[in-house]
């Protein structure tokens, strides 16, 4: 007996954020798959698949925006259920990896829980994860199989660039852990230069800044981090940035989580414009004028399509995504 086989890409959403799956397919040329999900009365959740995924290439996309279990847990019910489904490979992609800041013990008798969701998400049935812009690169190594570790520096770099041409720019990191990450930027800015902040925790999500390390008088800073959350981190950077003589102060960050008192550090903040993407929703509350969002829906759509056709991923990132 002989087969000649084909290969069936399809894409599923969960309710975390349908706009950016359907931005993503569309991109793709195709439309998201047919799901039943719903919760039952006690807050389970429920999901079947209402058409066949035997043998088929399944990319489940969901963000875990708040909140933030629930839509972890949804995800890897669809995964479970995908595999039950005798699916050939599941992609999880998980725009904004949840849990990322947890990556390590950093006082006695916490819990990695980074480690734990790559755990979770092993069991549940992915073959292969997406992510964009991970805290930090070492997670990489907790899991087991590939993890495609996508990059939005380039988008917004280009933002700057795009916006701001022939400016004197200064990168800036808002700690020591995240200069790594600024140089990168750095070196898609042509002739720009590099400072960071110093800082310190004093508590889960309170900061203080120490001080500026760089030369930043007069000039344009762009504070560059994974995340926005509280914001403690980004407005205490300006005000020290301005303090010490900055031109003016950008904000590029890839998550905007925004929890509250966010939005309302960020409309105070010595902060001109700032740049985050998609991958977690905006929702209308939490919109300012000087918030503008770059979509990553390009950047996730060209990755799954490598990932499908077994093409280098790291090529549509010139190798700039590890």
């Amino acid at each position: 007996m002989e087969i000649t086989t084909k290969k069936r890409m399809q894409i599923f959403s969960g309710r975390g954020y349908e706009g950016l799956a359907e931005e993503v397919a569309d991109h793709l040329g195709m439309r998201l798959g047919d799901v039943e999900i719903h919760d039952f009365a006690n807050g389970e959740i429920y999901v079947r698949y209402r058409e066949n995924v035997r043998g088929s290439d399944v990319f489940i996309i969901q963000s875990c925006a708040p909140p933030v279990n629930t839509n972890l847990m949804e995800q890897l019910i669809m995964i479970d259920a995908a595999k039950r489904a005798s699916a050939k490979r599941i992609t999880a992609v998980v725009p904004c990896y949840p849990y990322s800041r947890q990556d390590k013990k950093g006082r006695s008798r916490e819990a990695i829980t980074a480690r734990l969701v790559a755990d979770m998400l092993t069991v549940a049935g992915a073959d292969r994860i997406v992510s964009v812009n991970l805290h930090t690169g070492q997670l990489q190594g907790f899991f087991d199989y590939p993890l495609d570790h996508l990059t939005a520096l380039p988008l917004l770099s280009g933002w700057v660039t795009e916006n701001w041409p022939g400016e004197e720019i200064v990168v800036v990191s808002p700690d020591a852990g995240g200069v790594r990450q600024a140089e990168k930027f750095q070196r898609q800015l042509p002739n720009a230069s590099m400072a960071f902040i110093a800082k310190t925790r004093t508590g889960h999500n309170v900061a203080k800044t120490l001080g500026v390390v760089g030369d930043v008088e007069g000039k344009t800073c762009v504070l560059v981090d994974d995340m926005i959350d509280t914001a403690g981190t980004i407005c205490g950077a300006a005000e020290a940035l301005i303090a010490r003589g900055a031109r003016q102060v950008l904000c590029c960050a890839t998550h905007p989580v925004l929890s509250h008192p966010a939005i309302e550090r960020l409309e105070q903040a010595p902060i001109e414009r700032i740049a985050v993407t998609n991958t977690l929703p905006l929702p209308t509350g939490k919109q300012l004028d000087k918030i503008e969002v770059c979509s990553i829906a390009p950047i996730v759509a060209s990755t799954m399509k490598a990932i499908f056709e077994d093409q280098s991923v790291s090529e549509l990132f010139d190798d700039q995504n590890q």
